[in-house]
């Protein structure tokens, strides 16, 4: 193949990526199953590798990794739910309360402005909008629904995208079980010539995402364990759900810790009506925090991501302004992943004449 030809092949290659890429923009709803599946099968994939490894039949190491998933999840869950349970319980019991701390701390002004200047007129104000609310739930539910069913079109289509988060775990199935056939099928579509460095690439991104994405998901299970422990024990209510909440946002840096601090804050300051207690979530949260930068992380997720905090923060925010709340979950993979091939391109100019001024 001549080298006019090679850019010619690389020019079709390039538009045709171009092409599947607005497809899958365009088809959201549709690819976004996949993307899902894609993600745990990564995640899930060196588990199910470990024991085919062992002499396990690749399909009863996937159905064993299965089960023991939503055994975990099922756990999980049920120990959340008790939980909470017992937690809005408690706050059920302080709810008077902390509405009486809140409107006690609502300024005159503002309370004449919104005509709740006594209890007894915020109470009614309250009825009257819960009676409202009552009223026109059903009406609601219609027009949220037919807004939905507009976004996606058309109904079948609202119908299929929610079908395909139902069949993500076939999705899953087939994805693990055929993994080793899809590496060796997308390496021999690699030039022979290409295929050291392809290979040594690929092994690079998977040493950064392996890093990042696994890390992060223990990173986030340790985190929101110890932010409820610590909540349970200063004496917060709803100590577990704002300490687990704010571990699993952390899957987006730097957002469960905001979420977290404000609101055990809030809700330290409503129980105990003094700074004490305010002042020892916003303590527990710098502690683990630095914790987390200085002892966990590195022993979890190791520094093989490299990105600096100022790129991360530039990524999470271009990632949702571009893509919402789903681009701030990709933002530092994705750009972790485009760092390798910086490095690449760097070193490549590095050694180049013009650099070296030869």
């Amino acid at each position: 193949m001549t080298m006019t030809s090679e850019k010619k092949f690389l020019i079709v290659a390039m538009l045709l990526a171009l092409v599947a890429l607005a497809v899958i923009f365009l088809s959201g709803t549709v690819f976004l199953p996949v993307f899902i599946a894609l993600i745990l099968t990564y995640i899930l994939n060196p588990l199910v590798a470990k024991l085919a490894e062992r002499g396990m039949n690749r399909t009863v190491a996937i159905v064993l990794v299965f089960f023991a998933l939503v055994l975990l999840a099922t756990l999980a869950i049920l120990f959340f739910i008790v939980s909470i349970k017992g937690e809005l319980g408690s706050i059920e019991i302080n709810l008077p309360e902390y509405a009486n701390r809140l409107y006690n701390y609502i300024p005159a002004g503002v309370k004449a402005y919104l005509d709740i200047e006594t209890p007894e007129k915020a109470y009614q104000h309250l009825t009257t909008a819960l009676e409202r609310l009552r009223g026109i739930s059903f009406s609601l539910f219609k027009e949220t629904f037919a807004v939905v069913t507009r976004a996606f079109s058309s109904t079948l289509a609202f119908v299929l995208s929610i079908l395909g988060y139902f069949i993500t775990p076939i999705y899953l199935f087939y994805f693990l079980l055929d993994m080793p056939e899809l590496k060796t099928t997308l390496l021999n579509l690699v030039p022979e010539r290409y295929r050291p460095w392809f290979c040594q690439k690929a092994a690079e991104v998977d040493e950064v995402l392996s890093s990042f994405v696994r890390g992060q998901l223990m990173l986030c299970v340790i985190l929101a364990v110890l932010y409820s422990i610590g909540l349970y024990f200063i004496g917060i209510d709803l100590a577990i759900l704002i300490g687990t909440i704010s571990g699993l946002l952390f899957m987006i840096p730097y957002l469960g810790t905001l979420f977290g601090i404000v609101f055990s804050m809030l809700m330290a300051f409503l129980k105990f009506h003094d700074l004490l207690h305010p002042m020892l979530c916003l303590g527990w949260f710098m502690l683990v925090q630095a914790a987390e930068g200085g002892i966990i992380t590195p022993k979890i997720v190791g520094n093989k991501v490299g990105l600096h905090p100022v790129v991360t923060i530039l990524a999470l925010l271009i990632g949702g302004q571009w893509f919402g709340i789903f681009g701030m979950l990709l933002a530092v993979p994705v750009t972790a992943v485009l760092n390798v091939f910086f490095r690449s391109l760097l070193d490549y100019y590095r050694s180049t004449a013009y650099y070296k001024g030869v």
